[in-house]
């Protein structure tokens, strides 16, 4: 296994109170596989990733993270360094703030290379020119010296790819690498990573609140809100088999085929605040299968219907799937134990799952 990371706990102090941006999460990527990590917003998608290579300054941390068998969490500063960039390459979401605009594009990418190689400069450009040409950038000898500025948002973000990759990377983090790229972009970037994934043989952790760009890119998927896991499994399970009402919320929110002119299906109401976050299930406020323990119990992540297939919720492990009959099914089983369905939540009303909105 390459990353091993065990019951992360991510928190800041902040003047309103103690922020639990991630609470007991616990996740693994093997060698060459892409994990997907999926939610809305605030889940704590990004915190959990960037904590393990230390860029969460001020934040208290607890928990493992083994790259490797060595766990990241206890290298000091210097040892960190030696990892970011050599061992894990990450892309940001914003190319623009990532690349300084006072100096070439080439330049900052040749920095990189050599704070961690002894190479002379010459060498160094010469490896810049080639990762550029790599991912599909023309004329890299050219445009080796051009500041962002002069490049395309899509450009920029190839430019930063490169960067992630130039020392050979065994794990490539890419941290909603499509956000504000329009469609056609975005399937260029996409596909460019999972070409130079099978090229190269690299692990990759794609984060996004978009489940429709890892339908082909992942192969687990895990599901994050409220700084938990609430559901974790392989692509297609996730897709033709969720458990967890969530997810099944977050599916029913893709544009399907034939619903031009109709309004999209949204999960009613609004994340919890991390400051004071619900007790139970903290999916509960917004649920429309919630039961009465569900309020005051969290359930924790146990298996539903494969090794690798975990949900966190407390209904029925055979309640699998998105379809208006599974819903009535969970309905019924959330009505047998007590459970009603929840009022309306911050001025949305609870949808009907039997009935389409239009």
């Amino acid at each position: 296994m390459l990353l091993e990371v065990e019951d992360l706990v991510v928190s800041f102090p902040t003047p309103d109170g103690l922020v639990e941006a991630v609470r007991g999460i616990s996740f693994s990527v093997d060698s060459g596989q892409t994990l997907g990590i999926v939610g809305e917003s605030g889940s704590g998608k990004s915190v959990a990733v960037q904590t393990t290579v230390g860029l969460t300054v001020g934040a208290r941390v607890s928990g493992r993270a083994l790259l490797e068998g060595k766990n990241l969490l206890s290298m000091s500063p210097a040892e960190l360094r030696a990892v970011r960039g050599a061992t894990i390459g990450m892309i940001f979401q914003d190319p623009m703030s990532s690349l300084h605009p006072y100096y070439r594009v080439g330049w900052q990418i040749m920095e990189m290379i050599r704070t961690h190689q002894q190479i002379d400069k010459s060498a160094a450009r010469a490896r810049v020119v080639e990762l550029l040409g790599l991912v599909g950038i023309p004329r890299p000898e050219e445009r080796v010296d051009d500041y962002p500025h002069q490049f395309s948002g899509g450009m920029r973000q190839r430019a930063m790819i490169a960067m992630a990759l130039a020392l050979n990377p065994a794990l490539l983090v890419a941290d909603e690498p499509t956000t504000a790229l329009d469609v056609t972009v975005q399937a260029q970037i996409m596909e460019l990573i999972r070409h130079l994934q099978e090229e190269l043989g690299i692990s990759v952790i794609l984060i996004t609140h978009d489940l429709g760009i890892i339908a082909d890119m992942a192969h687990e998927v895990m599901i994050m809100y409220a700084g938990k896991v609430m559901e974790s499994a392989g692509t297609r399970d996730i897709y033709y088999s969720p458990h967890h009402p969530y997810t099944a919320g977050l599916l029913n929110s893709l544009p399907q085929s034939g619903q031009e002119g109709q309004r999209l299906p949204s999960i009613a109401g609004q994340p919890p605040s991390l400051i004071n976050p619900p007790s139970g299930c903290p999916f509960h406020p917004r649920c429309a299968f919630t039961m009465p323990k569900c309020r005051t119990a969290s359930p924790p992540l146990g298996l539903v219907d494969t090794s690798i297939h975990r949900s966190a919720c407390w209904l029925p492990a055979e309640l699998t799937g998105s379809s208006a009959e599974t819903d009535a099914r969970r309905h019924a089983a959330s009505a047998a134990q007590g459970g009603s369905v929840p009022s309306a939540v911050e001025g949305n009303p609870i949808p009907d799952p039997g009935k389409d909105e239009t």
